[in-house]
């Protein structure tokens, strides 16, 4: 089993189980103590190992799920085991490219995006070594595609480090597809919480964008295939309804300086009675005036 990068890499991220290269380089003191290693290997490896690097599902089955099996109650234990840089045997699944293996160890309840000491993830791990089924596998089990590592590089940045081209496209991809996801998501908090927003949402605009993110969903739901542009071009879509009603929520609105027709009415009616006091005392003169205000302020209100 070899490191979680290839191996010219630091030769701190090696696994405890040496590479055929490392095993070439060593010199043995005599056929005995050869031997007497090789005895302590087998005694030692991890039961889980063989059917995890072979591909041999139903064999990991049989040890989680058969209480018969002699390494059943240490399956979990066995299966999370970590090395000396933090490593288990999900990673030598993920190095082998044994994408059904990992599928089925997933439904055990493992942390897919567990790091090791240097922050690499199984995904950095798939990444480096090209495996790009596997790949797939994690991504379709939704693990954390912007995790970082000790060099702040996500599981792309490790497959362009490493030219591993199919790899870097299929984590572009992704990216674009998660980044749709996570906008139709932000959008639909916002309006399930306006008072976390900006500003008032009205109801019309409340529809517009929940119907909005309802379709795109479903977009991404029936587009399981969608090119990168074609995600992007989701994406600026909804972009374009959403925004000018978020720049219309956050912008204040100015209060009206005209008083209100309720007002209006209010001051008519105090304005009929003074006028009416104040023809009783002076007499019919003020009569025309008044008839000419109270037309005037009637006409304003309708």
């Amino acid at each position: 089993m070899e490191s979680e990068i290839p191996p010219e890499s630091e030769s701190s991220e090696k696994l405890i189980f040496s590479s055929p290269q490392e095993e070439e380089e060593e010199e043995d003191d005599s056929e005995e103590e050869e031997e007497s290693k090789e005895a302590e290997e087998t005694a030692t490896i991890n039961p889980l190992l063989p059917p995890a690097l072979t591909g041999d599902v139903e064999g990991l089955q049989k040890i989680f799920e058969d209480p018969e099996n002699s390494h059943h109650e240490q399956a979990m234990q066995l299966l999370l085991e970590e090395d000396i840089v933090g490593r288990n045997l999900l990673y030598a699944a993920c190095m082998a490219g044994q994408s059904d293996v990992i599928r089925a160890l997933a439904k055990y309840g493992v942390n897919l995006n567990e790091k090791t000491t240097r922050g690499y993830t199984l995904l950095h791990c798939a990444a480096a070594w090209g495996r790009l089924e596997t790949l797939k596998a994690l991504v379709e089990l939704d693990v954390d595609i912007e995790a970082l590592n000790f060099r702040k590089e996500r599981a792309r940045d490790v497959a362009a480090r490493y030219s591993q081209t199919e790899c870097v496209e299929f984590l572009d991809w992704a990216e674009a597809r998660l980044a749709l996801k996570k906008y139709i998501a932000k959008v639909s908090a916002t309006v399930t919480d306006t008072e976390k927003g900006p500003g008032k949402l009205y109801k019309e605009d409340k529809n517009i964008l929940l119907s909005a993110c309802r379709v795109k969903n479903e977009w991404l739901e029936t587009h399981l295939e969608a090119s990168i542009n074609e995600l992007f071009e989701q994406k600026q879509q909804l972009e374009d309804i959403v925004t000018p009603i978020f720049t219309k929520m956050a912008t204040p609105h100015a209060p009206s300086r005209l008083p209100s027709s309720k007002n209006i009415k209010f001051f008519t009616l105090l304005l009929f009675f003074t006028f009416n006091y104040i023809y009783g005392c002076f007499g019919c003169g003020l009569l025309y005036t008044q008839e000419c205000v109270l037309a005037g302020l009637l006409n304003r209100i309708n």
